[in-house]
């Protein structure tokens, strides 16, 4: 069997591990006996639209091991979607001809819920137009939100990070709340599932830590229930940390924070849940509100990473490859769990149309009756994710990251119209 190339790209928003995925599939293509040269998308499809392709072999080889702890996307990440195999014909098209113009047998997506449903198109559209393309997609979101799969790469990291500076702000708020701080809002990042949100549970190791109340998207919010809970924890210890999920809704439906614009991928634009909350708080009690907003922070912070993330991220990536040695197409790996004490956990598989735009919400079991908490069951869920330390090297007392030089190969196409 003669080897054909192979194109990675990665899509949507970044995580700190999912360039480890990325070093995990590049290692393992490199070292599969079926597959030739392996090339990068610049900023996701884009690269292929545009036949801006990475030649990986002019890499520097500690550049390429450097990515098992280079955070964001090295590659750049891209918020395109091609919604239909009709109207986006042209697009698909285009695809495949420069797939085939550098010999492109296998191509690697790393995304979530909307990357999959690129994953799936792609595969049908090059079958029915019998290019021999075979498509894999590699799991990548903190909103850990994909069904199937027990948990994504990215969740673990952003829930580390997201529970240690809630633990850290609210022991800071503790110390204060004399004089001075009485309520501490940590927004995080979460539009339609509250698995982040919900995560910074974890730092409630008793009644006093906080945080003591977490709005999460799955409850409706009532401004009227609200703050008659943070004004019991205030009575009770003094203060309250408050974690708010920005993709809080009101009972009518609408989000708190939604901004009236939506993104590439059609989702409405968020942000500014937190700040909501602090002008509720301080206008309805009159109580001093320190907030914070961790935003790309959350989601870049590798210096903080879950070492199980990591691990898992780049089994991800190198697992995508072995199941294109065997000759499967339009398939996601999917992380397993197959134990909680101890945690253990395999990889397998699904139809990427299984994914494609699904969102898999926190269950109801996963949230306190009150709504304003987790429960154990979500401690055992999540505690297992974020065990463990994987830190970069550090230089100078910074993260030596690097940065790739993404050489492009020569085009051999006219620009796309």
């Amino acid at each position: 069997m003669s080897k054909r190339n192979a194109v990675y790209a990665q899509s949507g928003g970044v995580t700190s591990v999912i360039n480890a995925s990325a070093y995990g599939m590049i290692t393992a293509a490199r070292e599969a006996d079926f597959i030739g040269e392996v090339y990068a998308g610049l900023q996701g499809i884009n690269g292929v639209l545009d036949e801006n392709l990475i030649d990986l072999s002019r890499e520097d080889p500690a550049a390429i091991e450097a990515l098992r702890y280079t955070p964001a996307g090295a590659f750049g990440s891209c918020r395109i979607k091609l919604k239909d195999l009709d109207k986006d014909r042209a697009a698909f098209q285009r695809i495949v001809d420069v797939l085939a113009a550098h010999d492109v047998g296998y191509f690697f997506y790393n995304g979530g819920n909307d990357s999959m449903d690129t994953v799936d198109k792609l595969d049908q559209f090059a079958a029915s137009h019998g290019y021999p393309l075979q498509v894999l997609g590699i799991p990548k979101t903190i909103d850990n939100d994909l069904p199937v799969t027990d948990n994504c790469p990215g969740f673990g990291s952003v829930a580390k990070y997201n529970t240690i500076s809630m633990m850290e702000g609210s022991m800071d708020t503790e110390s204060m709340y004399r004089d001075s701080t009485k309520v501490f809002v940590m927004e995080t990042m979460g539009r339609h599932a509250g698995w982040i949100a919900a995560s910074t549970g974890l730092a409630s190791r008793s009644e006093e830590d906080g945080p003591h109340l977490i709005l999460l998207p799955e409850v409706p919010f009532n401004p009227e229930t609200f703050l008659t809970a943070l004004g019991r924890q205030v009575e009770a210890h003094g203060f309250c940390a408050v974690t708010v999920s920005e993709g809080v809704q009101n009972e009518d439906g609408g989000f708190l924070s939604e901004q009236g614009t939506t993104d590439a991928f059609g989702h409405a634009q968020l942000g500014g849940a937190g700040v909501f909350i602090q002008d509720l708080v301080k206008g309805e009690l009159g109580l001093k509100v320190h907030g914070a907003v961790l935003d790309y922070c959350q989601r870049s912070g590798r210096h903080l990473a879950s070492g199980v993330d990591v691990e898992q991220a780049i089994a991800c990536g190198a697992e995508a490859v072995r199941l294109a040695g065997e000759g499967l197409t339009g398939r996601m790996v999917v992380i397993q769990r197959d134990g909680n004490d101890p945690y253990r956990w395999s990889l397998g598989h699904t139809g990427a149309a299984d994914i494609a735009n699904k969102e898999k919400k926190l269950p109801p079991e996963f949230i306190r009756e009150d709504g304003f908490h987790v429960t154990e069951a979500f401690r055992a869920y999540c505690l297992p994710l974020i065990q463990g330390e994987d830190y970069p090297p550090y230089q100078n007392g910074l993260p030596a990251y690097r940065r790739l030089g993404k050489e492009l190969l020569p085009k051999r196409l006219p620009p796309i119209k």
